[in-house]
């Protein structure tokens, strides 16, 4: 492409000072029309380019003039934008970074650039939640992150109070629109969600380090511990096959399709981090699903069953007894 040969003739200009248009056609394997032209289009695109007759002659950079581009090609270029020009919006440096890059483009490539970062929107949130907000300490921790800096963390579980911690900032990871602290603690490698965050305070003592320590292998082990607590349960189910699909998207990988049954029936089975939210997530599809097993989850269902009777039983006799409404006769 023309684009990829121009990046080629500035930085062979860069490293050479000066060069004719023979030595250029020999170096890029073109035509000494095509290189004189090329050499053409890159003075007409702005770039300091300019041409001597005689003995000693040749193409140069006015005044010594370098890029900083080091022989990416019209096509890294775009892939680079692509990538980068989402998580821009949210980190000014790389906003920062990214103008001076384009800056240092010839503008034959310039729009190219330009409109790769503007082409790819990521957003990592489902249709069902919202996504969670770093809040205002997503900064203050990727400075301790790329300076190797301890900090002492003010952090709140999902059932424990706020408490401060001092643990050693290894990584920042986004996973569906929440970020995520990986950081060393006295107890091994943690995770900590940036909205629970409620103070981070430098320390000016260095990270340590776990030799050969890797972020997407540490994050990967730790989203398995996650995964295994939200697959602790498991049950099964028969269920009519027209409604497998909002199953699916209820549940997604932790649905498995067992056999086929009679009359539009399948046994699946499904997994989650308890019996309880089980039944919870399936006593919404009322009759279209059964538990077969275990017995803990079909208590359950018994027994929301028998609360939603109660608060909305309209009919002469509801199915309870006593003086506890939610009690099913039996």
């Amino acid at each position: 492409m023309k684009a990829d040969r121009l990046v080629a003739t500035l930085l062979y200009l860069q490293a050479r000072g000066r060069t004719t248009v023979g030595e250029l056609a020999a170096e890029l394997e073109v035509s000494h029309r095509t290189a004189r032209r090329d050499l053409e289009a890159l003075a007409a695109a702005g770039v300091p380019v300019y041409s001597r007759r005689g003995r000693g002659g040749g193409w140069s950079l006015v005044g010594g003039a370098r890029t900083e581009l080091t022989g990416l090609t019209a096509g890294e270029i775009r892939a680079l934008f692509l990538v980068a020009g989402p998580p821009a919006a949210e980190t000014p440096e790389l906003r920062l970074a990214l103008r001076k890059l384009v800056r240092a483009l010839p503008s034959t490539l310039r729009s190219g650039a330009e409109a790769a970062a503007r082409a790819v929107v990521v957003d990592g949130t489902d249709w069902s939640r919202s996504a969670a907000p770093a809040g205002p300490h997503l900064d203050p921790l990727r400075r301790a992150v790329l300076d190797g800096e301890r900090v002492r963390l003010g952090y709140a579980g999902r059932d424990r109070p706020a408490g401060v911690r001092l643990v050693d900032p290894l990584g920042l990871v986004s996973k569906a629109g929440a970020w995520y602290l990986v950081a060393g603690t006295p107890r091994g490698l943690r995770a900590f969600r940036l909205s629970r965050v409620r103070s981070v305070e430098a320390t000016s003592d260095p990270v340590r380090r776990p030799d050969g320590f890797d972020l997407a292998a540490a994050w990967r082990s730790l989203a398995a511990r996650v995964e295994d607590r939200m697959l602790a349960a498991t049950a099964g189910v028969r269920a009519r096959r027209d409604a497998l699909p909002v199953l699916r998207g209820v549940l997604g990988e932790r649905l498995r399709v067992v056999r086929e049954l009679a009359d539009g029936w399948v046994e699946i089975e499904v997994a989650g981090p308890s019996a309880d939210v089980l039944a919870a997530q399936l006593a919404g599809f009322g009759a279209r699903v059964e538990v077969l097993w275990p017995a803990e989850t079909r208590n359950r269902l018994s027994r929301l069953a028998g609360e939603l009777a109660a608060l909305y039983w309209t009919g002469p006799e509801p199915p309870y007894r006593g003086a506890d409404r939610r009690e099913l006769v039996g």
